[in-house]
Order: structure tokens, then sequence, then C-alpha cells
């Protein structure tokens, strides 16, 4: 034999890129879930964190998909509402006390005579912003006695 067949014969022998690929592949779903099964909660929860990372991946979302399932006889909760600190009042329309609705503006506000009545003439306005709700409450209660239509946001 000569040196050159020797080389061709030591190539044949070693197994090419796809013949690798395939014996890796030959790893079956059951054989998979063997070695889950085989593994503590630790090694489980590391895997976890490896393959997430590797593929770009949380679990939290099945997580969260999987509790309602867990137990549908129990209503979901609405999340309880953050109870509003801060409202704006809004005059929609002045009525028929125009006079009576500038007098509570003026009150209201820090507006002078001229502004107050150009104010009230160019309704729908906001009247007054982040305002806590007594001092809203308060404000409606005197437009809506001069006659004035308003709004709490």
């Amino acid at each position: 034999m000569s040196p050159a067949e020797t080389k061709v014969e030591k190539e044949e022998k070693k197994p090419t890129k796809a013949q690798a690929k395939k014996e890796t592949k030959l790893t079956t779903k059951e054989e998979i879930i063997a070695a889950v099964k085989s593994m503590t909660v630790i090694d489980l929860a590391d895997l976890v964190k490896a393959l997430a990372s590797e593929f770009g991946v949380s679990a939290a979302p099945v997580a969260v998909a999987a509790a309602p399932a867990a137990a549908p006889s129990q209503p979901a909760e609405a999340p309880p509402e953050e109870e509003k600190t801060e409202f704006s009042i809004t005059l929609k329309s002045i009525g028929e006390k125009k006079i009576e609705v500038i007098k509570a503006m003026r009150e209201v506000t820090d507006l002078g005579l001229k502004q107050a009545k150009d104010f009230v003439e160019a309704a729908p306005q906001v009247v007054k912003e982040a305002i806590s709700k007594e001092e809203v409450t308060a404000i409606k209660q005197k437009l809506e006695a001069a006659g004035a239509v308003v709004e709490i946001k």
C-alpha cells in the first residue's frame, strides 16, 4: 500500500459532520423525558435557566397561563383600582344665569371680572386641574348653584 492509499482509508473511517449530527439526533423524546425524571429540582431549575438564556425566552408566561387552568372554579379577581387623588373640573356650559356663573367663577379662581367673563363665555374649559376631592366638590357645588353645568374628571 502506498502512503496515499492509507491516507484515503483513514479519511473514510472518520465520521463526517453530517454523520455526527445524525448520531446526536438519535436522542428521542422518551430519552429526554427519562433524563428529566432522574434530575433533582435544583438541576431542573438550572436547566430552565440555561434554556431561557440559550433561546432568549422566559417561562413566566407559561406559569401565569397555567394558574387559571388549575382552578377554573374560582373567578379571576380584578386588581384593586387605586383611589384617584387628583381631579380636574371642567365648565361644560354656563346655563341661563351667566352673571351668577361669572361671580361664582371669580370666587373659585383668582380671575378678574373681564377674565372670568371671557372664561365663562368660552365654555367648555377646564376650570382647575390636579386638585383634591374636597376642593373639586366645593367648586362643583358653587358653580352648579349658580346655574352652570360642570364635569369632574
